[in-house]
């Protein structure tokens, strides 16, 4: 099986020096494909469980954003890059076209606070 990483991700070639360095960073490194790449005829549960495994990986990835751009830059057709699927990037390129501007963040973005999250809100 293919695993993910500098070899299977698409070459740097004709980019900027160090472009491409980013991917030793990534938390998929070493991780088979197939977590992140739909097999052909994959629908429904199954899908959707493949891709919430994958945007965990994603998740606490140092270069999530890194990749996430990438394939948004490069108009990444499949797989997920960045915690997104085909769906959220052509999502976004359709919001973009309509001039709609929304911050990306991680789907399942935490909050920022520097307690243990157990106080109420607005305390």
């Amino acid at each position: 099986m293919l695993s993910v990483g500098p070899s299977s991700l698409p070459p740097t070639e004709g980019t900027a020096p160090g472009a491409g360095v980013w991917r030793e960073d990534a938390a998929c490194r070493g991780i088979e494909s197939s977590v992140f790449f739909s097999p052909d005829g994959e629908r429904g549960q199954a899908r959707a469980r493949r891709e919430e495994r994958a945007r965990r990986i994603c998740e606490d990835c140092p270069v999530l954003s890194r990749c996430r751009d990438h394939a948004l830059a490069t108009g990444e057709p499949y797989g997920i890059w960045g915690g997104m699927t085909e769906t959220d990037r052509r999502r976004h390129a359709r919001r973009l076209r309509r001039g709609e501007y929304r911050p990306l963040t991680p789907r399942h973005a935490r909050p920022e606070s520097g307690g243990t999250g157990d106080a109420a809100p607005g305390t």
